[in-house]
């Protein structure tokens, strides 16, 4: 099974360790081949390694934002076993990587709250390749199909939701409503928020997740039978800060929480971001990452164009991790009348360069 610095108890990884097996490529020569063509799942990104400054914008995020992000676990939490309570347990399956902190953060909110059996496993799913099939069979030999509940860490414009109801279209008995934290696109009300909230974790790759690679799907090394990949990034352990992160988020658990009402809103992050390709005129919406943790993932490892922030929000301490990252890497910043979102960043296209 994948080596991860998660305890066993929290997740169990349905992945294939390809540690030491695929060179990890620098951010430039990676994204003009996706750009050219080749499949984002076929390679692995150099992890960026955060400056102290950074580091000190994420250690304020975690410090400012825990209690927000808190909030949202125990709200969706409390929306799972609702939907969930009359099966006998309770399966959360997150999609690898930023959905393995949440699922772990629901699982001990359950785990402490509810007398129910709580597993919880992460897969991969991975934008026009579709999910892993295999992970879901795994699943499925061992679990009613009437007890899973897919968990991610945000929605930004939906496309991993779409993803995900498109690849499961034959598996009709399992219901693909994707749990989260933040839900600014108005998609579903299985999620803590339909605010564009700062989760921590968003701010940082592998050294928040374990220590985990993005997963990686290449049929040289991952045969029909394997599951999709990812490495473990043993060299990094001495920056590891995955489980800090968890009991920070989890030393403000509410208990009694009280259900807030998150029915989506009619305008849809899909339709916010159609109106800013047209404004832009940026004809690939792949290029738009909406929200703020869709922004740092431009930021942190794909070649950005520009940032921007909802006009009067550049003082916001919400985005002070982006700003920071932007200023880093001359990132041009423009304040910009976003509705849904707060942040939104634009990755550039090479062939325009």
């Amino acid at each position: 099974m994948m080596q991860s610095s998660y305890a066993k108890k929290d997740v169990t990884l349905l992945l294939k360790d390809i540690s030491g097996m695929v060179t990890p490529l620098p951010t430039k020569e990676r994204e003009r081949l996706i750009q050219s063509g080749v499949h984002y799942s076929q390679m692995l990104p150099l992890e960026y390694k955060p400056s102290s400054d950074y580091i000190k914008a994420y250690n304020f995020a975690l410090k400012t934002y825990s209690k927000t992000t808190a909030n949202a676990v125990c709200q969706v939490a409390e929306k799972i076993y609702e939907k969930l309570k009359s099966e006998s347990e309770i399966v959360l399956v997150s999609l690898a990587r930023a959905g393995i902190p949440i699922g772990i953060l629901i699982k001990r909110y359950l785990d402490k709250k509810y007398s129910k059996a709580v597993f919880h496993y992460s897969i991969s799913i991975i934008r026009d390749r579709g999910i892993d099939n295999n992970a879901i069979d795994y699943i499925l030999s061992r679990h009613k199909s009437s007890s899973i509940c897919f968990v991610d860490g945000w929605i930004g414009k939906g496309a991993i939701q779409r993803e995900l109801t498109a690849a499961l279209a034959d598996y009709k008995e399992i219901d693909t409503t994707l749990a989260v934290l933040s839900d600014p696109a108005n998609i579903t009300s299985l999620c803590g928020t339909h605010q564009d909230i700062l989760i921590p974790s968003s701010c940082l790759n592998c050294t928040v997740s374990g220590l985990l690679s993005r997963t990686f799907l290449r049929e040289d090394i991952i045969s029909p039978t394997d599951f999709h990949g990812a490495a473990y990034y043993k060299e990094l352990q001495e920056e590891d800060l995955s489980l800090s992160f968890l009991s920070s988020i989890e030393q403000y658990f509410d208990y009694n929480t009280t259900l807030q009402d998150t029915t989506p809103s009619d305008y849809t992050g899909f339709m916010e971001v159609q109106e800013l390709s047209t404004s832009l005129g940026i004809e690939n919406i792949n290029f738009i990452k909406p929200g703020i943790g869709e922004a740092t993932r431009v930021l942190l490892r794909r070649v950005p164009w520009k940032l921007l922030i909802r006009q009067g929000e550049m003082e916001n301490p919400l985005l002070a991790h982006l700003l920071q990252l932007a200023k880093e890497k001359n990132v041009p910043v423009e304040e910009y009348p976003l509705k849904n979102y707060f942040a939104c960043g634009i990755i550039k296209n090479l062939a325009d360069a």
